[in-house]
């Protein structure tokens, strides 16, 4: 569903118009204002802050801010986005905009630990929280609202059925993150239903050539690995050049989408991916945050909304190519 009949339905909903012309008013009304980049509501500006465990120049994240500013007009919100792959600044980048009393709050939860205190805090000063990608066995425990995302162990399990009915033996899992608890549920969740062998390698994502040069490494001294496993899309180029240099035949298959993934399953340099529609996460939150202050509304029922896992293949590679070109898958 698009942001602008998203907006029409919204508007259509908060009308509660009984006549068919005021409800074709309203309906025009709210695909005009998210088009033209104005509120589809009156409610007052709220402000919303995002708090990220990404790195610098993550894709992934780009798409859900994508989708989180895109609500936040549409919801009449004011959006403000920081991150830090490290548990202890996150937390404090949680604190600074506690400080500033927003009214609303969307967390990650890829190291708990670190951001058990910060989330008590927002709970005591009654600032709403919606956790996203990460963290969604927590997420009810630290008192957010609900969860927006895929269950890590699913996806995980969803990537050893694709690599069974794909006839492989024995997978390299690339782990990107050291400390991320997602990251290891993937991993955990594909040895879990994989009947072939897995085995585990970590590399510091944040420095590419020692990605390359890990993986290359692996592949070549041990030739029966016949996939490997990125955990983001901005690694399956990089595993895919480290094959090539190995002179590997290994498949590359990844987690998350990019307009390089899309085109990577085009051409078959990439085997598949499995999505998580991080477009979805970032707009579902600021919706739901929305929800909340107007009308206290919750969804999940304790329980995540999720959003994955979806395997893509060069099935569906042409149609998702538009999207992620234009940044929203």
């Amino acid at each position: 569903m698009t942001a602008a009949v998203l907006a029409a339905v919204l508007g259509t909903a908060l009308a509660g118009c009984s006549s068919t012309g005021g409800k074709r008013a309203e309906e025009r009304a709210a695909r005009e204002a998210a088009a033209g980049g104005r509120a589809a509501v009156n409610t007052p500006k709220w402000t919303f802050a995002m708090v990220t465990h990404s790195g610098d120049g993550d894709t992934f994240w780009d798409i859900v801010q994508s989708g989180a500013k895109q609500a936040a007009v549409k919801d009449n919100i004011r959006f403000l986005y920081a991150h830090n792959e490290e548990g202890k600044e996150q937390a404090q980048l949680v604190q600074s905009y506690l400080d500033q009393k927003v009214d609303g709050l969307i967390v990650t939860l890829a190291k708990p630990d670190a951001m058990k205190a910060v989330m008590k805090k927002a709970r005591k000063a009654g600032i709403p929280v919606i956790t996203v990608n990460s963290g969604s066995k927590e997420s009810k425990a630290f008192g957010a609202l609900t969860h927006v995302g895929q269950d890590e162990t699913i996806a995980g399990e969803a990537v050893g059925d694709e690599l069974n009915k794909r006839g492989r033996k024995k997978a390299l899992c690339v782990l990107h993150e050291q400390g991320n608890v997602g990251h290891e549920q993937r991993c955990d969740g594909a040895a879990k239903t994989f009947d072939g062998k897995l085995e585990k390698i970590y590399v510091e994502g944040t420095n590419m050539p020692d990605v390359q040069s890990s993986i290359e490494a692996k592949l070549q001294s041990d030739k029966d690995i016949d996939t490997v496993l990125t955990l983001g899309a901005p690694f399956a180029d990089t595993a895919v050049k480290a094959a090539g240099q190995a002179g590997s035949k290994a498949e590359i298959d990844t987690f998350d989408l990019n307009a390089k993934v899309a085109a990577g399953l085009q051409s078959g340099t990439l085997g598949f991916a499995v999505d998580q529609q991080p477009y979805l996460q970032g707009y579902e939150a600021v919706d739901l945050l929305w929800l909340n202050r107007y009308n206290a509304d919750v969804l999940g029922g304790g329980k995540p909304v999720l959003t994955g896992p979806q395997i893509v293949t060069k099935d569906d590679a042409a149609e998702l190519a538009a999207y992620t070109k234009r940044g929203t898958r």
